[in-house]
C-alpha cells in the first residue's frame, strides 16, 4: 500500500515541478516579448533634460472632476482599478504570471506534503472500516 502512495506523491511533486517550469518560462517570455502600454499622454514634462509622460487620468483637473462628482471613494477606487489595470498589460503581466505559477505550484507541493498515505492511496481509515466515520 505504500507504493501507491509513494506514487500519488511523486505525481504530485512532478506536477508541481512542471507548473512551475512552464509557468516561469512563460513569463520569461513575456517578459522579453512585452512592450509597456503606452498611456494616452495629456502633457509632457521636461525635468533635467529628462521628458516624463503626465497620463490623462491623473491629472489635476480629471481628479478634481472625478472627486467632485464621486467623491474621494470614486478617486481610490479610479486608482485601485488603474493598479489592477496594469497587473495584466505590458512587462507587469509577466511578473503576475509568475506570481500565480509560484501559488499554484506552491500549493500542489503543500498538498502533496500533507497528504495522508491513507488518503493518497484510497484506503479506508481505521474509523471507517469500525464503521465510526
Amino acid at each position: 500500500m505504500r507504493w501507491k502512495t509513494a506514487g500519488l506523491k511523486i505525481r504530485l511533486y512532478l506536477a508541481s515541478l512542471a507548473v512551475m517550469s512552464v509557468g516561469l518560462c512563460s513569463a520569461a517570455l513575456i517578459y522579453v516579448t512585452a512592450e509597456d502600454p503606452s498611456d494616452n499622454a495629456l502633457a509632457y514634462e521636461v525635468v533635467n533634460g529628462n521628458v516624463y509622460l503626465i497620463p490623462a487620468r491623473s491629472s489635476k483637473t480629471y481628479v478634481s472632476q472625478l472627486k467632485r462628482f464621486g467623491g474621494k471613494t470614486a478617486v481610490l477606487f479610479d486608482e485601485l482599478n488603474d493598479w489592477f489595470t496594469g497587473l495584466w498589460q505590458g512587462k507587469s503581466l509577466a511578473f503576475t504570471v509568475a506570481g500565480i505559477t509560484v501559488l499554484v505550484s506552491l500549493g500542489i507541493f503543500l498538498f502533496a506534503i500533507f497528504l495522508a498515505p491513507d488518503q493518497a492511496a484510497g484506503v479506508p481509515s481505521k474509523d471507517d472500516r469500525d464503521g465510526r466515520g
